[in-house]
């Protein structure tokens, strides 16, 4: 990532000036570290789960021993030959259940998770990365896309829908719009039916109302500077999201990340 410095869109899709990166934009893609930190991030939401430790043996079935010609299984008191305890009997205890002890909460290196932050920060300004990733960039004029400040503003869900028409990542919206479908399984039934594609990620420094004004447009995700993660900037643990920076974003990149 050579790049100096980038253009500033306005809401209009016009340049309006150019804007010094900010030297983490230079940092080398690693999608090994990416990948590590987004499962960590992941492992972060699972909720541990376990079974009964006496599930399947609160009986006083007992084996019959041997010279009956049966198997050796244990059998329910008064109950004929109704096996029990065993994992293949019904109502036998569960062969190899999840345990509460099982560590699910993946761990990683403060330093490492803040490397894999920088690169997939820097993957952003990266047009090969971006259209890798399957975002309709054609209309995309610089990467990575700076917008003025404005947009912050926005009150209304179609000022956010024109302005992101006139800088070139609406068709991105609209791929997201046509990717939704039913989801193929039972996940359907527990409360997550739709499937979509992810859509633009807009930066920003501060609310001026743009969040409540896009959050029905699909696809597309808001977040303050300060509060950036991995997983936002590389969904599914694929770096290069297609990312629009407003100009005091990148600025604020400076004190997050410094200049060394």
């Amino acid at each position: 990532m050579g790049k100096v410095s980038a253009k500033i869109f306005n809401l209009e899709g016009k340049s309006t000036g150019k804007l010094r990166l900010p030297t983490v934009f230079k940092t080398p893609v690693r999608p090994d570290v990416i990948k590590r930190a987004v499962v960590a991030i992941q492992s972060h939401r699972f909720q541990p789960q376990g079974r009964d430790v006496l599930a399947g043996m609160r009986t006083t079935a007992e084996s019959l021993g041997v010279g009956l010609g049966i198997a050796r299984v244990a059998r329910i008191k008064g109950r004929g030959q109704r096996a029990a305890l065993i994992p293949f009997a019904v109502g036998g205890r569960p062969t190899h259940p999840p345990v509460v002890e099982k560590k699910i909460e993946k761990k990683i290196p403060r330093k490492e998770m803040r490397l894999a932050l920088r690169s997939a920060v820097a993957a952003t300004a990266s047009k090969e990365k971006v259209s890798s990733r399957g975002h309709m960039i054609d209309d995309v004029r610089d990467f990575p896309l700076v917008v003025v400040d404005e947009i912050q503003s926005l009150k209304k869900t179609r000022e956010v829908e024109k302005a992101f028409i006139q800088i070139g990542v609406w068709p991105d919206v609209y791929r997201v719009r046509e990717s939704r479908k039913v989801r193929a399984g039972k996940g359907k039934r527990r409360g997550r039916k739709m499937k979509q594609a992810v859509g633009p990620l807009l930066v920003i420094s501060e609310n001026g109302g743009v969040v409540e004004a896009a959050r029905n447009l699909p696809g597309v995700d808001i977040v303050k500077v300060s509060n950036l993660n991995v997983e936002l900037l590389a969904p599914g643990t694929h770096p290069g999201r297609l990312t629009v920076w407003t100009s005091s974003a990148v600025e604020k990149l400076n004190e997050l990340f410094g200049e060394g």
